[in-house]
């Protein structure tokens, strides 16, 4: 068979490499193969060549040998990726790529690319003492766009497979006890942000999302705020965008002295925004009326409070987690909880809140016990 089209080569009992010509790198002139070991019969390994030789004749690979994966990449993020996220999606992204992958593999041909070389952008991360999420979320953008390329036939194979990935190191999550989330709302109450850190404490909402509410979100009839989108900052400008996913729309009962506390800011609103603005309407906004910068709300109002308080340096997002957890605690179903918080599901839920488990099944067996052992006697 001719060494240009494709070639079986005896590599021990059962044992065969399969090579298929794919043409030559752009650049340094050199033949690029597609190599596959195969194990089992000759039959077996000429039916895979035979496969392989079709779909090059089908010119799958054929365009890919003149794409860089710079080039590919720049074509994945703007037509298959930017339509169809959030911007802020989008951007980090972008920055995963151009960080940490582009400066590795960029200029390498996208149709000779090899596990070998993606392995070695992953090692490169892990010697400048990148985590172990962020090489594993670098991973994950990259195995995206490459099986893109597989749908695009640009490629043939799926280099992303097989490489070692480090291992997830399960952060412990940092929440406010009940005592702490008491000592916070008192320090809280003589904050410019009061009502928006209640809010935040006692609904579970994401940052993006209770920056984003609305003065038409709330049911003043009801009590209950509707979580309908959420708000970031993209090239220098505000979006308002959805939600992170289509269940995380929901409607949250708002406890009554929080609600409260939301009638009293309208109250005393005093807006000079033009009636126009695309934020005229938000509750938690600049003194010019503008959207609040979660950057800002941390460093200037957040992490005073907890100093003041006395409190653990937890992230802002904490807070959702605090909410999470004193909820599940007081015996709040985890169907309920993961409602209120938009999770994809009560086992996802469950599953980020274990650290609750333990106490949630001690009362419910010392429940059970009652129950069984109520006038019975031994």
């Amino acid at each position: 068979m001719s060494r240009k089209v494709g070639q079986i080569i005896a590599r021990g009992e059962h044992r065969w490499l399969v090579r298929v010509y794919l043409g030559r790198d752009r650049e340094t002139r050199t033949r690029i193969y597609h190599n596959r070991t195969i194990y089992g019969s000759l039959r077996y390994a000429q039916a895979y060549l035979t496969k392989r030789l079709h779909e090059r004749d089908l010119s799958r690979g054929v365009e890919g040998l003149q794409v860089t994966v710079d080039e590919f990449l720049d074509h994945w993020l703007k037509t298959a990726v930017k339509p169809k996220v959030r911007g802020k999606t989008y951007g980090d992204y972008a920055a995963m790529l151009r960080r940490y992958v582009r400066p590795i593999i960029g200029a390498r041909m996208l149709a000779s690319l090899s596990p070998l070389e993606i392995q070695a952008t992953y090692q490169d991360m892990i010697d400048r003492k990148l985590s172990a999420r962020t090489v594993r979320y670098a991973h994950a953008v990259l195995r995206a766009a490459i099986r893109q390329a597989i749908r695009w036939q640009l490629i043939l194979a799926d280099p992303t497979q097989g490489v070692q990935l480090p291992s997830p190191h399960c952060r412990e999550m940092s929440v406010l006890n009940t005592d702490q989330a008491r000592s916070f709302l008192r320090a809280a109450a003589h904050s410019p942000q009061e009502c928006l850190f209640a809010v935040a404490l006692t609904t579970g909402m994401r940052p993006s999302e209770y920056l984003a509410l609305c003065w038409r979100d709330i049911d003043w009839d009801r009590g209950t705020a509707s979580v309908v989108r959420s708000i970031h900052r993209h090239d220098g400008q505000w979006m308002f965008t959805d939600t992170k996913r289509a269940r995380s729309r929901r409607i949250v009962k708002l406890q009554t002295w929080v609600f409260e506390l939301l009638r009293h800011l309208r109250d005393g609103k005093c807006s000079s925004v033009a009636s126009d603005s695309a934020f005229a309407d938000l509750i938690f906004a600049t003194a010019r009326g503008e959207p609040i910068n979660e950057e800002y709300l941390v460093k200037k109002h957040f992490k005073p409070l907890l100093l003041e308080a006395g409190l653990p340096n937890i992230r802002l997002y904490d807070l959702r987690h605090t909410s999470a957890t004193l909820v599940l605690t007081v015996g709040v179903a985890p169907k309920v909880v993961s409602e209120q918080l938009g999770h994809a599901s009560a086992a996802f839920t469950l599953d980020t809140y274990s650290h609750v488990l333990p106490h949630m099944q001690e009362e419910a067996a010392a429940k059970m016990e009652a129950v069984l052992m109520n006038g019975t006697s031994r």
